[in-house]
C-alpha cells in the first residue's frame, strides 16, 4: 500500500515500525511539532519522529495537519490510504477526502467504549476486566467511525498502569493494524457501524482528576486511581502543605478505626508481612499498602524508605486540600 502515516507520541511507534517491516510505502509520516520538555525545557521531538529517521522515511511536522496547503501537499503524494495513531489533532473533512480507501485509526480501546483522548486511563478507573485495540475507518465525529477489527487485552488488576497496559494495547494494536491493512484493500473486511447505546467517552486528563481523597473512595477506587494516573498526572494527597505523589499501592480491608487518610505503619500487623517497614493509609473503607512514592521536588523511592526519614507522618493524615 501507498499510505502517510500520522502519529506522534510511544503509542504510536509500533504502528509506524508494523507498516514499514510489512513492505507499505510510508509517502511521508507527519508529528506533532517538537516541543519543550523536561526541566531543561529543551525542544524535545516527538516518539515517532526519531523512528521514522531511523528508517529514513520524510518526516513532517505541520502546526495543522488539515491546513489547506498541508492538505495539497499530501494529496500531491498520491497515497491510496492513511493511518493515524495518537496524532493529537483532530482531522477536517477536506484531509479524510484525499486519500481514495480513507483513513484508518489505531484507537485504544473497544470502541464504542471509551471513546476520546484518554481511553486507557477510563478503562482502568472503572474497573474494566479487559481493553483493547479497535482498527476503525475515520470519520468527523470522534471515534465514531466504522469498526473494521479489534483485539482483547486484558488488563491485570493491581498490576497494569495506564503506562504498561498502553504498552501492550499498542503493540496488538499494531499487529493487527497489518493484518487489516490487505483485507481491507481486497474487500475481505467491511467497516460495521458502532452501536450508538453503548458508546462511553474518556475526556482529556488534567492534573486535578488524580488528586486522591480518601474521605471519599473506598481501598479499590484510590487503587484504581493510581494505576490510571501513572505516569501522568501522578495521583497525589497533600500531607500538611505538600504534596505527596502515590506510584503504587495495593488495597487492603482491615478496616482499621482511624479517620479516612491516616498514615500508619505496618510493623507489627501479622497478616501483612511483606509490608511491616513500609506504611498504610486509611480510606473511606479499607486501606491501601503504599509502596512507591514520589514528594516534592524528589524522585521516586520505596515507601519504606521515605518513612524511615519520616516517622512524623505516623498519625497525620493525607488529605484532598
Amino acid at each position: 500500500m501507498r499510505l502517510f502515516f500520522m502519529g506522534s507520541p510511544e503509542f504510536a511507534v509500533p504502528s509506524l515500525r508494523a507498516v514499514v517491516e510489512a513492505g507499505h510505502e510510508v509517502v511521508a509520516v507527519y508529528t506533532q511539532p517538537d516541543r519543550p520538555a523536561g526541566r531543561g525545557q529543551k525542544l524535545a521531538p516527538p516518539a515517532v519522529k526519531a523512528v521514522a529517521l531511523e528508517y529514513g522515511l520524510d518526516v513532517r511536522q505541520p502546526r495543522s495537519i488539515s491546513a489547506p496547503d498541508v492538505v495539497e501537499e499530501i494529496r500531491g503524494m498520491a497515497p491510496e490510504i492513511g493511518v493515524i495513531a495518537a496524532y493529537g489533532q483532530l482531522l477536517k473533512q477536506r484531509l479524510l477526502d484525499v486519500p481514495p480507501l480513507g483513513i484508518l485509526n489505531v484507537h485504544a480501546s473497544l470502541l464504542p467504549r471509551w471513546r476520546g483522548a484518554s481511553p486507557v486511563a477510563a478503562a482502568i478507573l472503572a474497573g474494566d476486566a479487559e481493553s483493547g485495540a479497535t482498527i476503525m475507518r475515520v470519520q468527523l465525529e470522534l471515534d465514531a467511525g466504522p469498526i473494521l477489527a479489534q483485539v482483547r487485552v486484558p488488563i491485570e488488576r493491581d498490576e497494569d498502569t495506564t503506562g504498561t497496559l498502553t504498552e501492550k494495547i499498542a503493540d496488538a494494536g499494531a499487529g493487527l493494524l497489518v493484518d487489516v491493512l490487505p483485507r481491507y484493500v481486497s474487500g475481505e473486511l467491511v467497516p460495521v457501524e458502532q452501536d450508538a447505546s453503548l458508546v462511553t467517552y474518556a475526556p482529556q486528563l488534567k492534573k486535578a482528576d488524580a488528586l486522591l481523597d480518601f474521605e471519599r473512595d473506598d481501598a479499590e477506587t484510590v487503587s484504581r486511581k493510581v494505576r490510571a494516573y501513572n505516569p501522568w498526572p501522578g495521583a497525589y494527597a497533600y500531607l500538611g502543605s505538600e504534596p505527596l505523589r502515590i506510584l503504587e499501592c495495593t488495597p487492603l480491608q482491615h478496616n482499621f478505626k482511624d479517620k479516612p487518610g491516616t498514615v500508619f505503619a505496618f510493623a507489627g500487623v501479622g497478616e501483612t508481612p511483606e509490608y511491616d517497614a513500609g506504611f498504610g493509609v486509611v480510606c473511606a473503607s479499607g486501606e491501601i499498602a503504599v509502596e512507591r512514592i514520589q514528594a516534592a521536588g524528589g524522585r521516586p523511592m520505596l515507601a519504606a524508605a521515605w518513612l524511615n526519614g519520616h516517622r512524623h507522618a505516623i498519625g497525620k493524615r493525607l488529605r484532598a486540600s
